[in-house]
């Protein structure tokens, strides 16, 4: 499910909660998946459970999971991501459009990289 990398210079908990975002964004984790509870998760990566309830949290603010109590965290419906997490998204992708075609990328190439996306999370 996750892998972490020691070397890398992100503290424990946001490489985990990259990961698993990439999974409900990817969709290798569904939305209304259960996730592993914090221990199981914490066990299997070999790290402490306020690690992984760190980067729950976190997940959860930004409306990637939604905790019921005494069920425990799924994967929230793709509607439910928050808007504070995807207007940060624009201003970055705003941002790396704007240097993409400072750099000679021409606004054909970037439309056909968003279809590639869109296509790539179509077959998901």
């Amino acid at each position: 499910m996750l892998s972490l990398n020691y070397r890398d210079a992100r503290p424990i908990y946001e490489q985990v909660k990259d990961g698993l975002r990439h999974l409900v964004v990817t969709g290798a984790i569904q939305a209304g998946d259960k996730l592993p509870s914090v221990r199981a998760l914490a066990s299997s990566l070999a790290i402490n459970p306020n690690t992984i309830q760190r980067a729950y949290e976190a997940l959860e603010r930004e409306g990637y999971l939604c905790t019921v109590a005494g069920k425990g965290s799924f994967a929230a419906e793709r509607g439910g991501i928050n808007t504070v997490r995807r207007d940060a998204l624009l201003r970055q992708f705003d941002a790396a459009a704007s240097e993409l075609l400072f750099l000679g990328l021409t606004p054909e190439e970037l439309s056909a990289r968003l279809r590639a996306a869109k296509g790539k999370e179509m077959q998901a």
